[in-house]
């Protein structure tokens, strides 16, 4: 969900792109960047000791918005994050009489360790207070020092926060939630209550523990995953584009490795075009989406491991019952 903010911001659209990245001065090679999939990869690049990458990066800005609207000493700003090392790294991009803004922005290796997202950010003075945020991309890229490969990521992104008094003023009304999933973003995102459920969080975090530690991790575990699975495939299932002939085609990134991943088991025995095409005509026409619920919940079950994780906990308390008896 996007925030609110009490002061105007930027209505146009805000992108950008990689247009080149060098490592050590070296140029990478082409196979490691992917415009489509907005990653660089920088595993296996020629170098096994990098000491940094550079990044050209060329931003499109509303200018014409930006010149007559309210803000002053506006600014575009690159930013590179990774919640791993909480590293930082921001550069001023030099804005352009075209409306775009372009310049380059280094990654250091020493300063990160597994994935670097790349964000685009529009700050400007406001009401006399200046350095406001007003504008950012809506679609990151990321920087992959662990793949070879420049493709998206497919894991599901954990975020713990407490819903009452947290910073994401839009859990508040979940506050007695143990945990949310959220897929409007470009990767979904599970929001761990860290005060919903005392200690909940702490048994998932740990590795060892009792055995009734483990059961709950486990059990846990497979139902947010069971709930990750069928959030992202209704999320899926709802951005289905058509093409000339009305025909369903597969979303892009994780929601096509859901759709692919799910549909086997939500239609069993139909090819992949054939289920596209029946979903599609269930969730936009009304008739039969009820009946499928029960064939997503059992594909969501299945990814989870729901049967296999219920029947460890349930051995494990008979095992700890029959060794008290």
């Amino acid at each position: 969900m996007k925030p609110v903010f009490p002061y105007p911001t930027l209505l146009g659209d805000v992108a950008f792109d990689v247009v080149s990245v060098s490592v050590d001065g070296k140029p990478l090679p082409y196979t490691h960047v992917s415009a489509a999939e907005r990653v660089v990869a920088l595993h296996q690049t020629g170098r096994a000791r990098w000491e940094e990458a550079t990044l050209e990066v060329r931003a499109a800005l509303p200018e014409a918005e930006l010149r007559d609207g309210p803000w002053q000493d506006v600014a575009c700003l690159a930013v590179v994050t990774e919640k791993a090392t909480n590293a930082r790294t921001t550069a001023h991009l030099r804005r352009m009489p075209d409306g775009s803004a372009t310049g380059s922005i280094t990654l250091p290796r020493a300063a990160h360790l597994r994935r670097a997202t790349l964000s685009l950010l529009v700050v400007a003075g406001v009401d006399g207070i200046p350095g406001r945020l007003v504008g950012s991309s809506d679609e990151d890229w990321y920087v992959d020092l662990e793949e070879a490969t420049p493709v998206r990521q497919r894991e599901i992104e954990i975020v713990e926060t407490d819903f009452r008094d947290g910073p994401h003023p839009w859990l508040r009304p979940f506050k007695d939630a143990p945990w949310i999933v959220e897929t409007s973003g470009d990767m979904p995102t599970v929001y761990l209550n860290t005060t919903a459920v005392e200690g909940l969080v702490e048994v998932l975090r740990s590795r060892g523990g009792s055995p009734s530690e483990r059961i709950v991790r486990e059990v846990t575990a497979s139902q947010i995953a069971q709930d990750a699975w069928t959030a992202m495939f209704h999320t899926a299932a709802a951005d289905l584009d058509q093409d000339e002939d009305g025909t369903p085609v597969m979303p892009t990134g994780w929601r096509d490795a859901v759709l692919r991943a799910m549909l086997p088991d939500v239609l069993p025995g139909r090819q992949l075009t054939d289920a596209l095409y029946e979903i599609d005509e269930r969730r936009t026409k009304g008739f039969g989406w009820s009946e499928l619920q029960t064939g997503i919940q059992y594909a969501a079950g299945r990814r989870a491991q729901i049967a296999k994780k219920l029947t460890h906990a349930v051995r494990t308390v008979d095992r700890a019952e029959r060794s008290i008896d």
